[in-house]
């Protein structure tokens, strides 16, 4: 079958010449409406409905000679997907999840949009119900499996964590080749036993990796990402030595993470998204970073965590009153029950008066799910 096309999306106003043009109905907006000016700016072809695109995307996946690898966990899937990114680009051409496009849609996008001449594709899968990692892989047929943990994200829909590993592991069971997880899972053995092809247990601690990250990406849950990361890569034939090398000057996209110095009071905004076990693994990263001024952590609420969301909080905002932090601020319905420094149910009032809490000197933490806004804060 041939490919005569030079990518995909499925926004009109982004149509090249001699790309595709997907046309998904979805909650705001019908794709269908905008086929005519998709076909003006040049489309090649109208890919109609997500069992098209499911298709097409199979198809295309199976004609390219990259190495397919796909990346899941409850936390750490963008950061990991970027570390794989990198590391594999010691040894070849690399293609890769843009941002965290780790939908039904965002998959089949990703292959569409791989070169046929790239060594490697590297896709980063997300999952928020049962089932949806299994039509993923059936899109993908992924070489190798990479699973970062088994946290408590999305646990409304997963019932349990034995229900999230079990989510997790489906793309190890569906890996032709090896599945990587880090040795400190929790739910090792249950992943263990899911896995078909090679099984690698990585050691989420290596001494030269923890040297290396320190210099771009504190904290040990990244240390882990990069372990499973370079256990990957090492199997392509990357080295200690490129794998150093190919970290300088590394950065996650959007707000993970993200460093910037306003007033002279740094910012680190990691409020992309959020979940209890990213919370705790960022504040021990985030306490552990020294300044000149005081820390101060502004904790807003973390979505879908179902019945048990008001005792994930309140483990969280132990955890971080137990570090000492010196200002714990908690924002949003969950957060400001639990006991911190300063709380507010909406941020409109702290917006008012952020400024005010802190100093020259001092180093800030934005953390919490997405749809809180935290980033608003730097607008002021």
């Amino acid at each position: 079958m041939a490919f005569d096309f030079t990518g995909a999306t499925f926004d009109s106003r982004l149509v090249k010449p001699g790309m595709l043009f997907i046309a998904l109905k979805g909650e705001k907006a019908d794709g269908h409406d905008f086929i005519p000016q998709a076909r003006a700016a040049g489309a090649a072809g109208i890919v109609d409905g997500q069992g098209e695109l499911d298709a097409l995307a199979r198809d295309y996946r199976r004609s390219l000679k990259a190495k397919v690898v796909g990346v899941t966990g409850s936390a750490g899937k963008t950061t990991t997907k970027e570390l794989v990114k990198t590391f594999l680009s010691t040894v070849g051409r690399v293609h890769a999840t843009e941002g965290n496009y780790n939908n039904h849609i965002g998959v089949p996008l990703t292959i569409l949009n791989c070169p046929k001449d790239a060594d490697f594709l590297v896709l980063e899968m997300g999952s928020n119900h049962p089932g949806e990692i299994a039509a993923l892989c059936d899109v993908a047929e992924p070489d190798c499996a990479i699973v970062t943990n088994v946290g408590t994200a999305h646990m409304e829909f997963f019932g349990s964590q034995d229900g999230i590993a079990e989510e997790k592991g489906t793309l190890l069971s569906r890996a032709k080749l090896f599945g990587v997880v880090s040795g400190g899972n929790v739910r090792l053995e249950r992943l263990r036993g899911m896995c078909k092809g090679e099984f690698i247990e990585v050691d989420p601690r290596p001494a030269w990796l923890e040297k290396a990250m320190s210099q771009v990406l504190p904290g040990a849950h990244n240390v882990s990402n990069a372990a499973l990361a370079f256990a990957v890569a090492e199997r392509f034939g990357a080295t200690r030595e490129g794998a150093v090398q190919a970290l300088e000057g590394f950065a996650l996209p959007g707000a993970r993470w993200r460093k910037s110095v306003r007033d002279g009071v740094t910012y680190i905004d990691d409020s992309y998204n959020a979940n209890p076990d990213s919370m705790i693994a960022a504040l021990d990263a985030f306490a552990s970073t020294p300044c000149d001024g005081k820390h101060v952590a502004v904790l807003g609420d973390m979505l879908e965590l179902g019945p048990a969301a008001a005792e994930m909080h309140r483990r969280v905002f132990e955890h971080a009153m137990k570090l000492g932090i010196p200002l714990v601020i908690g924002v949003g319905e969950e957060s400001s029950k639990c006991i911190c420094h300063l709380a507010y149910k909406t941020l409109a009032p702290l917006k008012k008066k952020f400024r005010l809490d802190v100093s020259s000197g001092d180093l800030v933490l934005l953390k919490a799910s997405h749809s809180m806004n935290l980033s608003s804060l730097l607008e002021n």
